[in-house]
């Protein structure tokens, strides 16, 4: 299958280098899969499982928290607030983020804010625990 060149940072700096098949992740808008050839695009990446096929066809599973995507002149440049490969995923901290964010949205009387940042961190933690399974 046909590569093309994809980079993943963070702010805190490159985690990937080196030519892919294809870079699978959550956009805002939905599920989003970059192949080779694809036309130049920009968009801003969701909260969801994500992954890559290098160019021996090897799967590599990551989280995806937020971030941007863009695919120009054949090159994909991905910076994401959040990436964390699934080998890096400490399971045993993300159950422990997923009960701590329930027992946040069982409490009463909760503000608005209060609801969607335990909902946040549900999400985030549940995005880890899929990715690591």
């Amino acid at each position: 299958m046909t590569t093309f060149p994809l980079r993943i940072g963070t702010p805190d700096g490159l985690l990937f280098e080196g030519n892919v098949e294809r870079v699978m992740c959550r956009s805002i808008t939905g599920d989003l899969a970059i192949l080779a050839g694809h036309t130049n695009f920009c968009t801003a990446l969701g909260m969801g499982e994500a992954y890559i096929i290098d160019e021996e066809g090897k799967k590599r599973r990551a989280a995806c928290i937020g971030g941007m995507i863009t695919m120009m002149d054949g090159e994909c440049h991905l910076l994401a607030t959040t990436w964390e490969w699934a080998d890096d995923i400490d399971k045993e901290r993300a159950e422990a983020a997923k009960k701590k964010a329930e027992e946040i949205l069982a409490r009463d009387n909760l503000s608005d804010k209060e609801i969607r940042l335990a909902e946040a961190k549900l999400h985030r933690a549940l995005v880890r625990i899929g990715v690591k399974e």
